[in-house]
């Protein structure tokens, strides 16, 4: 069953078919979008909570009358306007139905600038209950994003914008990123803060899957489509109407599979194997690569057709090496998951594990480090790679002044990554990064670092 279109304004349901189409012509005339319906059967599944429309019903109908499909708006949403039609003798129930929460109640006959006028206050209602919802939503989302997606960094806070800014329409998304950057934990945000978020969200490795079996998983098929078909199977693009289906690895898709996953994005249909039957679909689909797929259309290993449908709307993840300090927090969180988890007392870093850290170019990126916390939080040594922690650099610098720099920029870093942390004093903190106070007094001066964010004793005092 199809949703409501959300760009349909008015929903009229009345089964007498000449007012159904003289009030129906009515709204029309007035600029708004009508569907109009003969009964009300249904009608409370096919409407999202946020549709942005007003519902006008008359009250004496076949199968669900006016009221009761009021009841079950309202269990769906209780914001939602419906405006109910009466006929004389029906007044004092649409009365009981005000006090239940319907919007107006307009009584036969009734004239067309009375029915024009309480929609239109009705939409205005509408979209300020909306943009209200949304406005809170959205403060909502930030602290939702910001425990998800852990991080300080310039790219991440471009990152939760640029989510926040997506989550909210259906276009599809393309994530791009390296392995265990978090291409799946972006997608089930882009999920879980859309208004698909009570429908399914189907996670899917296309670079897991064997050739043999790439179509079968993806589309379905029907019994008998193949030896060893003995019965049908619904395809993950199915199973996923509603919702949202994530397709990890895209870069791995042959070009045959390819052509089929452009033709649903194109028509939204899919036909299973062995069938001939279009199957219409409701899904967002989000896609993620490790690769730079424009490469890979240049080169012929991927269709620049289905490039340029996907690429849209694409989200990039930075690297973690990108990221700075966001390695030091994300550490520091995933630890404390590891020892609240398995019950464990706290293991704090030492400033030369914190410098490890920060130097570590983290090939396998997010997945990477929480591997590396949860083995610390055990007890056990970091094991980090150190010939793979030597300050990254993409290009040899040419003089010294490229190494002062950087040396500048690794202080200031470790000695800002410190004070996140909790000290009483200026001595605690110098004792943490093992330098004199005066030393570490005139370095903060140097770096223009506070001391007073910690809320502890002033920098200027050395005791």
């Amino acid at each position: 069953m199809s949703m409501i279109d959300s760009r349909i304004q008015v929903l009229l349901i009345d089964d007498a078919p000449h007012l159904r189409q003289a009030l129906s012509q009515t709204l029309d005339l007035a600029g708004l979008k009508v569907s109009t319906l003969a009964d009300a059967r249904g009608v409370a599944e096919r409407i999202e909570r946020d549709w942005p429309g007003v519902v006008v019903s008359d009250i004496r109908m076949p199968g669900i009358d006016g009221l009761q499909l009021l009841q079950q708006l309202q269990e769906k949403d209780p914001e939602l306007p419906v405006l109910l039609i009466t006929g004389h003798g029906d007044v004092p129930l649409a009365v009981q139905a005000m006090r239940a929460g319907a919007y107006d109640f307009l009584e036969k006959p009734f004239a067309s600038d009375d029915l024009q006028g309480s929609v239109r206050r009705a939409l205005e209602v509408r979209r300020l209950v909306l943009e209200n919802r949304s406005l809170r939503m959205a403060l909502s989302d930030r602290h939702t994003l910001s425990a998800r997606l852990v991080g300080q960094s310039s790219a991440m806070q471009r990152l939760r914008e640029q989510i926040g800014a997506l989550a909210g329409i259906n276009s599809d998304v393309l994530i791009l990123g390296e392995t265990g950057a978090g291409k799946e934990v972006v997608a089930r945000a882009l999920h879980d803060l859309s208004n698909r978020r009570n429908g399914p969200f189907v996670a899917i490795n296309a670079g897991a899957l064997a050739e043999s079996v790439v179509e079968s998983e993806l589309f379905g098929h029907e019994q008998g489509a193949f030896t060893g078909a003995q019965k049908r199977r619904i395809g993950k693009f199915e199973f996923a109407n509603g919702g949202t289906l994530f397709l990890d690895e895209i870069e791995s898709m042959s070009l045959d599979v390819q052509v089929k996953l452009l033709r649903m994005l194109q028509e939204r249909v899919v036909e299973r194997l062995g069938g001939n039957q279009l199957i219409p679909l409701d899904i967002r689909v989000i896609a993620a690569t490790k690769e730079d797929l424009r490469q890979a259309a240049d080169q012929g290993r991927f269709r620049a057709d289905l490039y340029y449908r996907l690429n849209v709307a694409p989200l990039r993840i930075p690297a973690l090496r990108e990221r700075g300090e966001d390695a030091l927090l994300l550490f520091q969180h995933f630890a404390d998951a590891a020892r609240s988890r398995h019950g464990l007392s706290e293991r704090n870093l030492q400033p030369g594990q914190r410098a490890a850290l920060l130097r570590h170019p983290w090939p396998g990126n997010v997945r990477e480090l929480q591997n590396a916390a949860e083995r610390f939080a055990l007890g056990l040594e970091l094991d980090l790679d150190l010939q793979n922690s030597a300050p990254h650099s993409a290009e040899p610098e040419a003089d010294n002044a490229g190494l002062n720099a950087q040396v500048e920029a690794f202080e200031r870093s470790l000695i800002s990554a410190e004070l996140s942390r909790s000290h009483s004093s200026l001595r605690s903190l110098a004792e943490a990064l093992g330098v004199p106070r005066k030393t570490l007094h005139d370095k903060l001066r140097k770096h223009g670092l506070s001391f007073a964010d910690t809320g502890a004793n002033s920098p200027d005092n050395l005791d």
